[in-house]
């Protein structure tokens, strides 16, 4: 297996991190202690098609491979995890299921103004009383003629504050929510579909995430993502695409803290010193250094994996749970290298630490994820 990247990953990874370092850089630190999605830059990320990278080009999108995705997801979130959060959850699991199971007429309706940015994409499953158990759904679609009639509560939509298009999934029956769940397509401005408050969250304060409240919403039944029943299945295939962006997410996450460690660690001085001459400090940033690349190995192997048309659940579990790890890990030390300064709002590492967490929990927590790969190991013939 060749591990060297093509000419074509170079290029990409360049050209998205002079874009992030430049409209990003400046402001990421602002957005994050006002919580306010910068818009700004989502405006000149349109025409860039970042807001299309796997889509096809007949739609309006960029057509990449998966590896070229996973760059940019990690390189715009090694400036700011919250715009990356927008644009992997826009990208995998917005469009994505569009792009998978819609039909030509669904493809051709919605896709070419989410592939502009012009509707940001939601993927809408977590309530009250359903997220890691997805049979749990509390959200009600009921056939009215040629309509569906849904009402429910979404609860943590990342994106929820700026959607412009969310795929709600919803169940058809409530005696029987496993083979009755479906995933339906609605639109901001339809009628009975409102937005809530902006969550107050810990990490990812530039991400405006958000309730959705849907009200006697009614949409055609052409808005129905594939078959009726076709929920779990979908929902499934989705979140194994999202796993492979939260795990980019991640890694730039502790690529960016381990970055300013190795920065930090020189300029500091202690004992009349700089302090990356201790061993201790030498130890964390070789440990911090040995991760990052097994993550990013493991995500790039899930990828490739994803590309030659294999199944890769298990191989998308194992890369968003090691490269969430890794980020909690390596944004941990990155404070403690910086020592007081790392607990100060004036350094950046503060802010990863906090961003950091999250991808532990969403998109299926750890715990979920293990679950993923032990069904896949115990599966598997000896």
């Amino acid at each position: 297996m060749d591990f060297n990247p093509c000419m074509k990953h170079k290029v990409v990874r360049k050209a998205v991190r002079m874009f992030a370092e430049a409209e990003l850089g400046p402001i990421a630190h602002d957005i994050d202690r006002d919580a306010r999605f910068p818009t700004e830059v989502v405006e000149k990320m349109r025409p860039l098609h970042f807001f299309g990278l796997q889509a096809p080009k007949a739609y309006g999108g960029a057509e990449m491979d998966t590896i070229s995705y996973a760059i940019v997801i990690e390189e715009i979130s090694r400036i700011s995890a919250a715009v990356g959060l927008c644009l992997t959850v826009h990208n995998s699991v917005g469009i994505y299921p569009i792009v998978r199971f819609g039909t030509e007429e669904q493809k051709k309706r919605f896709l070419p103004a989410m592939t502009r940015g012009e509707r940001i994409g939601a993927f809408c499953l977590t309530e009250a009383n359903a997220g890691s158990d997805a049979g749990g759904v509390e959200t009600v679609a009921v056939r009215d003629g040629n309509d569906y009639v849904i009402n429910g509560t979404k609860i943590f939509v990342t994106n929820g504050g700026v959607c412009g298009t969310a795929l709600i999934f919803a169940v058809t029956d409530t005696q029987n929510p496993q083979r009755s769940a479906g995933v339906f397509i609605v639109e901001k401005g339809n009628p009975g579909f409102a937005v809530g408050e902006i969550e107050d969250l810990c990490g990812m304060r530039a991400n405006p995430v958000s309730s959705l409240f849907l009200e006697e919403c009614r949409v055609p039944e052409t808005n129905l993502l594939g078959r009726p029943g076709d929920g779990i299945k979908i929902g499934l295939a989705t979140l194994d695409t999202g796993r492979l962006g939260i795990a980019a997410q991640a890694l730039g996450l502790a690529q960016a803290a381990f970055e300013d460690s190795v920065r930090y660690s020189k300029e500091r001085q202690q004992f009349k010193k700089p302090i990356s001459s201790f061993q201790t400090i030498q130890n964390y940033l070789a440990d911090m250094a040995t991760e990052i690349d097994a993550a990013r190995l493991l995500l790039y192997r899930a990828c490739a994996v994803r590309d030659a048309g294999r199944p890769f659940g298990a191989e998308a579990a194992m890369a968003k749970l090691y490269c969430s790890a890794t980020a909690t890990r390596v944004t941990n030390t990155a404070v403690q290298i910086h020592g007081g300064y790392g607990y100060s709002k004036e350094y950046d590492v503060e802010r990863y630490f906090r961003d950091a967490k999250v991808t532990e929990i969403y998109e299926g927590t750890s715990e979920v994820q293990r679950m993923v790969i032990s069904r896949a190991v115990l599966a598997r013939r000896t």
